[in-house]
């Protein structure tokens, strides 16, 4: 993996699929091979909570264990592939104008939530909530047959969470901005699930969660 930033010069205008999804919503869509998808932070320092599946074996899904292990890195930026369970390459990051993603935080969830910040913020909705609602109602997870069991680790991307030296996580400033983006090419059909977070009680989304846009192109053209 490279830790440099990397431009697109892929055309809005002939994207497949442009769609906004407002702040603590979810997206759930199936990516065929060689597909790019765009994920763009609209107003900065929103984080995107996110997992793929293998569109054809659900059972196989994105490995935060197997990534980090093929890139020998906790973060990820252009060059890196996401790996799935089966330690088979889902997808690779080809733009990125941000530069830092995170791999270990996980999704917030009124547990974390309760945990972390108090008894009083459990009901507060949460990514989990997200990931749950768009498997129980979105056609593509229906057929699939997705269910509760089938939410694995998340990347947060956008999401600023350093590592201490001695081993503890950090929930920091974010270090994108309005229009920074991200740009994955998918190496195998796969289904992608996303909780545009509504977190407020870390600086994850400089405690104001905000939309994000999607772009898919059929081709890197």
């Amino acid at each position: 993996m490279t830790s440099l930033l990397k431009t697109s010069d892929l055309n809005p205008s002939r994207a497949v699929v442009d769609a906004v999804v407002p702040a603590g919503e979810p997206w759930l869509h199936r990516l065929g091979r060689g597909q790019v998808l765009r994920i763009v932070d609209l107003e900065g320092n929103q984080a995107v909570d996110t997992v793929f599946f293998n569109a054809d074996d659900p059972d196989e899904h994105y490995s935060l264990t197997h990534t980090i292990q093929a890139q020998g890195a906790l973060y990820l930026g252009v060059g890196s592939r996401l790996m799935s369970s089966d330690a088979r390459p889902m997808l690779t990051v080809v733009a990125d104008t941000c530069g830092r993603h995170d791999t270990l935080g996980g999704a917030c969830s009124c547990e974390s939530n309760t945990v972390r910040y108090g008894l009083d913020k459990r009901p507060m909705h949460s990514c989990r909530d997200s990931f749950m609602w768009a498997l129980c109602h979105c056609r593509e997870a229906a057929a699939l047959r997705m269910g509760k069991r089938d939410i694995a680790p998340n990347i947060n991307f956008f999401m600023n969470v350093p590592v201490t030296p001695e081993g503890h996580l950090q929930f920091a400033d974010g270090i994108s901005a309005p229009g920074k983006y991200v740009e994955l090419r998918a190496e195998m059909d796969v289904v992608v699930l996303i909780s545009n977070c509504p977190q407020l009680n870390n600086p994850c989304n400089a405690y104001n969660p905000t939309p994000i846009r999607l772009l898919v192109w059929d081709t890197a053209r």
